[in-house]
This record gives C-alpha cells, sequence and structure tokens, in this order.
C-alpha cells in the first residue's frame, strides 16, 4: 500500500493531514503547500501563464495540468480539492472564470468572462443537517478541444460539450452538448449543428420538445 492509499484509508491521519494541508473550513491551502509541495506534483508546460491576481487553490493530492501556451487571466480561480483539473494548449481562461474539479478541458478552448463550472455538488436531502454537513458529490465535466464559451454562462456537474462547440453568452449548460453545435439559453439548448457533408452550419428548430433540420442559414 502506497503512503497516499495509506492516508485515505485511515480516517483520523487523513483528518491530520488535511488540517496541515487546508484550514479548518477553508478552500485555500496553507502557504507552505503553494510554496513547497504542489511543484513536486502540478505541471505547467512551455509558455503556459497563470496571472498575478488568479486564486489557485491547488492541492497536491490531485492533479493540475496547464497546458503548453494556456493562460489562466486574473480574478479567475481554479480549485482541484475535489477532481483533477486539467487544461490542454492553447487554451484561454479569461478574467474572472471558476473552475472547480473534476475538469477536464481541451486544446484551443476560449472561455471568455466570468464562467462559472464546477465538477461539485453538495447533497441536501437529510433535512436534520445543514448543507455543509452533508457529502458532496462529484462528475466530471468536459470541453473538448476547440470549444468556445460565452461570457458568464454556467456549465455544470457531469456535463460534456463537444469538440468545436459554442455556448452563447449567458448560457446555462445541463446536459450534454454534441459537438459541432451552437447552444443557448437556459437550459441551454442546440439551435445549431454543422452539416459536414454539404459544408454549412443548419439552424435547428426545436418542436414539441424534439429536434428537426431546418432551413440552412
Amino acid at each position: 500500500m502506497s503512503f497516499a492509499e495509506k492516508i485515505k484509508s485511515d480516517p483520523k491521519l487523513k483528518k491530520i493531514v488535511h488540517r496541515l494541508i487546508i484550514p479548518k473550513g477553508e478552500a485555500k491551502p496553507r502557504l507552505w503547500v503553494k510554496l513547497f509541495l504542489n511543484r513536486w506534483f502540478h505541471t505547467y508546460g512551455k509558455g503556459s501563464k497563470v496571472r498575478s491576481y488568479t486564486r489557485m487553490d491547488l492541492l497536491p493530492f490531485n492533479k493540475f495540468e496547464l497546458g503548453h501556451h494556456s493562460t489562466i487571466e486574473n480574478f479567475s480561480t481554479v480549485n482541484n480539492g475535489v477532481g483533477h483539473v486539467i487544461i490542454g494548449y492553447n487554451t484561454l481562461i479569461g478574467m474572472g472564470n471558476v473552475v472547480i474539479g473534476p475538469a477536464v478541458i481541451g486544446n484551443n478552448v476560449i472561455l471568455a468572462q466570468n464562467i462559472v463550472m464546477s465538477g461539485l455538488n453538495h447533497e441536501y436531502k437529510d433535512v436534520t443537517k445543514p448543507i455543509h454537513a452533508q457529502p458532496v458529490t462529484t462528475a466530471q465535466i468536459t470541453i473538448e478541444d476547440d470549444c468556445w464559451i460565452g461570457a458568464n454562462a454556467v456549465v455544470t456537474a457531469g456535463v460534456t460539450i463537444g469538440k468545436h462547440s459554442v455556448i452563447a453568452a449567458g448560457s446555462v449548460v445541463t446536459k450534454d452538448i454534441p459537438p459541432y453545435s451552437v447552444a443557448v439559453g437556459n437550459p441551454a439548448k442546440v439551435i445549431k449543428t454543422y452539416d459536414h457533408e454539404i459544408g454549412e452550419w443548419i439552424k435547428v428548430v426545436q418542436e414539441k420538445n424534439k429536434f428537426s433540420q431546418g432551413q440552412i442559414i
């Protein structure tokens, strides 16, 4: 059994280690973790940048990877406390974004401003306990290559956004979006798809909770 597995299997030891890494009731790790520990566990690609005013709540026991020539802009928050955060190459995490793992963001992705994506949910079913005292659940968010997500969008736990898709500003994505799609609204719905045979984007019309192809636009 590895040292990490031994810690995870022993509740008392796990609690002690957790308190050494994070103060009680907080999400931000202690300064010594950032300065001396994380560098041995996390990966920053060539030419990648994390701006000075970004909050990086990163812990050593989950992965954080930032690909070559990718940038995380100021006033963003990245947290891998409950799951890996992996960001590909040539990807832009715009100003004021919140990325809570587990999350995998592909290559050549553009995230505009003030987007929230969280692979974490709080349980609430037991009404005899406050929500903060109940367990959390996690489900990985996946943003595939070449996507563009507009400002103020929300991406919920477990969602996959397919390759080369566009999410309109202010949309709330609660279900998977197929590759080569444009989605808008709350909850987000697909309004266009790309037809590879004719090389055109096709308007999608919603009728009685079903989608059918409309005219070429």
